[in-house]
């Protein structure tokens, strides 16, 4: 583990944010019955697109593709409208409810590329209580990895940028969490092959603790077998 990655357990922070799909549940399988349906009817190769999709919003996913003579505000509301319809597999990452119940309510947020609709969905089928506060992919202009998600969690909570530590499994998150000048945790439970990177990762939140001390901050230990 690199310099970087080992000063996130020696630091406290003032909150924890989370992205969602990969990080705290895990709604691969329902996500990829969705695009692939989306892909084979605009003529895509869908094994090679399906590789494109995570940690990105719909909006800025169909945008890249620059199909002629489609509106991608309208089918990003088809994609959202399908993933809400289908939430069959969505489970939460292993040990992620237990540890986000041992944080103060105020001290942690939600940060997803998904609209809320279908974050609310989500979080329900996993078991896991929404936060208090939630930024989703309609309170930014541009999505992940453009920072601006992240700025306005820890805006919400109230909190500096720097102090913040963030949780997130895909690239475009990770580059967003870097950019916003925050810690990143990666969490690797749904990865099919190694990820390289200079930051700490868990594949399950078991792995972890969180403790607040007297002065009201956070820290993240590795749990003890």
């Amino acid at each position: 583990m690199s310099n970087r990655g080992s000063a996130v357990f020696n630091r406290r922070y003032r909150a924890f944010l989370f992205d969602m799909d990969g990080t705290l549940l895990n709604s691969i399988a329902a996500a990829e019955r969705v695009w692939s349906i989306w892909a084979q009817r605009h003529g895509l190769d869908a094994p090679a697109f399906l590789k494109t999709i995570h940690g990105a919003r719909a909006i800025d996913t169909i945008t890249r593709q620059a199909l002629p003579g489609i509106d991608p505000e309208v089918e990003a509301q088809w994609i959202t409208e399908a993933e809400i319809n289908d939430v069959e597999g969505v489970v939460a990452i292993p040990g992620a409810v237990t540890f986000l119940s041992s944080l103060p309510g105020d001290q942690w947020a939600l940060v997803t590329s998904a609209p809320r609709e279908l974050a609310l969905r989500r979080l329900q089928a996993a078991g896991i209580a929404p936060p208090a506060v939630m930024v989703t992919a309609e309170d930014v202009a541009v999505g992940k990895p453009n920072p601006a998600c992240y700025v306005l969690g820890a805006q919400r909570l109230g909190v500096p940028v720097e102090d913040c530590l963030v949780f997130e499994d895909a690239t475009v998150g990770i580059r967003a969490g870097e950019a916003a000048g925050m810690d990143v945790m990666v969490v690797t439970s749904t990865h099919h092959t190694v990820m390289l990177t200079e930051h700490p990762s868990i594949d399950g939140y078991e792995q972890l603790k969180a403790r607040r001390d007297t002065d009201g901050l956070l820290h993240v230990q590795r749990a003890t077998v």
